[in-house]
């Protein structure tokens, strides 16, 4: 775990998008949601002011069929790192994985609202997110 002194300083649903076409794309998403599958994409942008907005989007839809109901968002946290000079190995870390730990539950929360909220009350997603098996896997 890499300790870097940091404040978030907001957080907010940067982009939204929810794909039903119709209502039969939406029976046939019911139907079919085993078969979807939660992509993750994370990604930063520096700012000003030793702050840093770090962008986690979340696809959720059916692998082999994209023509269908498809839900993505783009998740945006600004932080401040408090620290003067952090190595930039260590921030890179911070932010693809440990950074992730803190905020990802939430994200997840608002994300599977929307999607109850779109047609799928009992939708529960089926796997935990491992962010440092991700990070290792990343960078090998």
């Amino acid at each position: 775990k890499v300790n870097i002194k940091h404040k978030i300083i907001l957080s907010y649903i940067k982009d939204l998008s929810v794909e039903t076409p119709d209502p039969e794309s939406l029976i046939a998403a019911r139907e079919n949601i085993s078969k979807y599958s939660l992509k993750l994409d994370l990604s930063s942008k520096p700012l000003k002011n030793k702050m840093i907005e770090v962008y986690t989007k979340l696809t959720y839809e059916d692998k082999f069929n994209k023509k269908k109901t498809c839900f993505e968002m783009i998740y945006a946290t600004v932080i401040r790192i408090e620290e003067d000079k952090p190595n930039p190995e260590d921030l890179k870390k911070f932010i693809l994985c440990d950074l992730q730990i803190q905020i990802y539950p939430r994200i997840e929360k608002i994300f599977l609202e929307i999607l109850k909220f779109s047609g799928f009350p009992e939708l529960q997603l089926k796997s935990k997110v491992d962010f440092n098996k991700l990070y290792k896997e990343k960078n090998n």
